[in-house]
């Protein structure tokens, strides 16, 4: 488990530190369409439709990635994964910011900087159950991914700087400089962390450790259907907070300025949610903590995009419940996962999880946007967010129903 005993704390352990410094910094390409999202419509010509397919291809880069770089972890080992995704994703996402400009090649762009990084993430998770005992695995784990969060915090409150100095470009700069020196810091502080490869024929075949494991199926089952809200979520509440600001009288860049900020606040309550629920889960038990997790989500979903009118202090206060609770459940799935299959299998087990979570997660920003054009006047900005929200909230309705039927453990 390198060298990581039970009596150093988690903040002293250099190891995870840096890691999650790199996820931090890698995070910002998450977040950079979706806080420009309002500008980019503009300026690119985008139908709604248009807007969500780029987000969407985003997520099916990566999705493919995940399962394709998980699956050889399992071969190649977690750490060599992981530090080739890292180079690649130094570079495509430079190709990004200097050349998307119009609808087509931010489609392919974007989607080439998802599928390079992609291989940086499941392997984290890998790499961190290989560290750390499951006593203190969530609490790990939620560091991590909490990490993520503020990553997106943070990128959210550059970007929204950016948008009034330079524009969508500077936006993409900043980004690039950001996620390429995340990707660095990962290749330094892996170089000496072991690469574990293990042994292929020690353990029970993939179709009855996985296929026939009831939890696994489960937990699996809950982290598609949470990719599905959390995803659609990401993409379009900053393009939400923006209308809702709007119809307090914000003029339109101004709107997606401080949608942007808002969104901010949102992901850091999801940071919050990261660090404290992966300690509950520790605590209490995995079970409980996803239960109350994706109900309370689901809820959110169902009301959120009604609200779009109401006071901006009541739609930020449901936002911050939404946010927290829509990733509070992430580290769970993921820290649960590694307790539910033989390590030998785990990267499989979770390259079949990106396939089904990030091809979810694809759709849903698409789907979003169909919905939002749908059930509003076709050349208007819209309107009536309620029904694309409600699409968001049946995948966290199927989320809550996996944890409430998981077995005790």
């Amino acid at each position: 488990m390198n060298d990581a005993p039970l009596s150093r704390p988690l903040f002293r352990d250099a190891w995870l530190i840096a890691l999650c410094g790199s996820r931090l910094l890698i995070a910002f390409s998450f977040m950079v369409y979706a806080a420009c999202l309002a500008v980019l419509q503009r300026e690119w010509s985008m139908t709604a439709t248009e807007a969500g397919s780029v987000a969407a291809a985003f997520q099916f880069g990566y999705g493919v990635s995940l399962l394709v770089t998980s699956w050889l972890a399992d071969r190649l080992g977690a750490r060599n994964v992981f530090r080739a995704s890292a180079a690649a994703g130094a570079v495509a996402i430079v190709l990004f910011a200097v050349f998307a400009r119009s609808y087509l090649s931010g489609l392919l762009l974007y989607a080439l900087a998802a599928a390079a990084q992609g291989g940086t993430y499941t392997t984290a998770i890998m790499l961190i159950a290989e560290r750390y005992e499951p006593r203190r695995r969530g609490t790990a784990m939620g560091w991590y991914l909490g990490a993520s969060s503020l990553g997106y915090a943070a990128a959210l409150l550059l970007i929204g700087l950016a948008l009034p100095l330079g524009g969508y470009r500077l936006a993409f700069a900043l980004t690039a400089v950001a996620t390429a020196s995340g990707c660095l810091i990962a290749l330094a502080v892996l170089r000496g962390t072991p690469n574990v490869v293990h042994a292929r024929g020690e353990h029970a075949p993939f179709r009855s450790a996985v296929l026939r494991n009831r939890n696994a199926l489960l937990l699996i089952g809950g982290y598609t259907a949470h990719s599905w809200e959390l995803f659609g979520m990401w993409a379009w509440t900053p393009a939400f907070l923006a209308a809702a600001l709007a119809f307090g009288g914000a003029g339109a860049l101004t709107a997606a300025e401080f949608g942007a900020y808002l969104a901010a606040g949102l992901h850091l309550m999801g940071l919050a949610s990261s660090w404290s629920m992966g300690a509950m889960s520790d605590r209490f038990g995995r079970r409980a903590v996803l239960v109350a997790m994706a109900g309370t989500s689901a809820v959110c979903s169902f009301v959120f995009g009604w609200a779009v009118a109401w006071p901006i202090w009541l739609v930020v206060a449901l936002g911050a419940v939404y946010g927290f609770t829509t990733i509070g459940d992430s580290s769970v799935l993921s820290t649960a996962m590694t307790e539910s299959v033989p390590p030998p299998l785990l990267g499989t087990t979770l390259a079949v999880r990106s396939m089904l979570g990030f091809g979810a997660g694809a759709a849903a920003p698409l789907t979003f946007g169909a919905v939002l054009d749908a059930t509003n006047a076709a050349g208007t900005a819209p309107t009536v967010w309620g029904w694309a929200f409600v699409s968001l909230g049946i995948g966290g309705f199927v989320a809550t129903s996996c944890a409430i039927a998981l077995r005790r453990t």
